[in-house]
């Protein structure tokens, strides 16, 4: 596994992590604890170091299970998480004893002193305007709760707002070979000024991975199932904010592109990581060979810049204008 520097934190990164959204078990269907630990003792031992979780996936029971897990080991290993979407806070309950509250209860979960790194988790734009929510978390930085804070956003608008931000450690986005904005719009700048890029949704909610055809359908308590339209939260969450049967149209347009040797899944990943303005790519996995496969990619030569010239041309013609939600 290959590290990267993340942002100006001094910690190396493994090129991919695991997003721990799936453990929660309320959002991807159900994982028991046992699964849990699986996948984390298997991409761990591929050689992830860096998870990224959430006080909200599953009502703290992800940062629970991370928190379960690393006890007694001894390896590094950064965790990531955020705040922001529990407790009452969103949309309108942003004050500064509920973020400590979050980040309390964050602490205790993860049987942890202090946080490597708390995000904002996709607050309302005008939070992040007003700028309020930024001098806490720096006052919760002096006093040693948290080592860094970032934001996990779903626009260029609401990552441009943060960049503003004094000791802004990282920027969590949506980037995929359906996603392509951050190249331009976020990508330069974020590396003039330090910031880690933290990936989420490499493989758009899984379709990007290439196995998914119209008729496929997931549980009732997976967001592919409930949230595919953007009924709960923003649609860009889910298929990268593409209708579902487009998007699996599309990637069966990509499948001809694949280099021989490589899956889609590994395709689209790569595709990611050959950005060097991406610190971390947070896969997540529901199987522990997944997490191992996923590690993987890391270790494959990079795709060549002909591949890469018609991925944008296809983004250009055929996805962009598709794209539903903020971006």
């Amino acid at each position: 596994m290959k590290t990267r520097l993340f942002g100006k934190t001094g910690f190396h990164a493994s090129e991919i992590g695991l997003g721990c959204w799936q453990i929660g078990g309320s959002d991807w269907g159900t994982i028991d604890d046992r699964l849990a630990r699986e996948i984390l003792s298997s991409a761990v031992e591929a050689g992830v170091n860096f998870l990224d979780t959430a006080d909200v996936y599953g009502g703290g029971r992800s940062e629970e299970l991370v928190g379960r897990f690393l006890k007694g080991r001894h390896e590094r290993i950064f965790v990531a998480t955020k705040l922001g979407r529990a407790g009452g806070m969103y949309p309108e309950g942003y004050t500064e004893s509920a973020v400590r509250s979050a980040t309390e209860n964050s602490l205790r979960r993860l049987g942890v002193e202090t946080l490597d790194l708390t995000q904002l988790h996709c607050v309302p734009t005008e939070v992040l305007r007003r700028g309020e929510v930024f001098e806490w978390l720096r006052k919760l930085k002096g006093e040693g709760l948290i080592r860094d804070f970032g934001a996990s956003v779903e626009s260029m608008e609401e990552a441009s707002l943060c960049l503003e931000q004094e000791g802004l450690a990282s920027l969590q986005v949506i980037f995929n070979a359906f996603r392509q904005k951050p190249i331009e719009a976020l990508f330069p700048r974020a590396q003039a000024e330090g910031v880690a890029i933290i990936v989420r949704l490499p493989l758009a909610s899984g379709v990007l991975g290439g196995r998914m055809d119209r008729a496929t359908r997931f549980p009732e308590n997976d967001h592919r199932n409930y949230n595919r339209d953007g009924q709960v939260f923003n649609v860009g969450e889910t298929f990268a904010g593409l209708p579902f049967e487009e998007a699996v149209d599309l990637a069966g347009a990509l499948k001809p592109m694949v280099p021989p040797g490589l899956t889609m899944a590994e395709m689209a990943q790569r595709w990611v990581l050959d950005h060097d303005a991406v610190s971390v790519v947070i896969t997540g996995a529901s199987r522990p060979e997944q997490a191992v496969a996923n590690a993987s990619v890391s270790d494959l030569p990079p795709l060549d810049r002909g591949l890469h010239e018609r991925l944008a041309g296809f983004y250009r013609a055929e996805v962009e204008r598709r794209i539903r939600g903020p971006y």
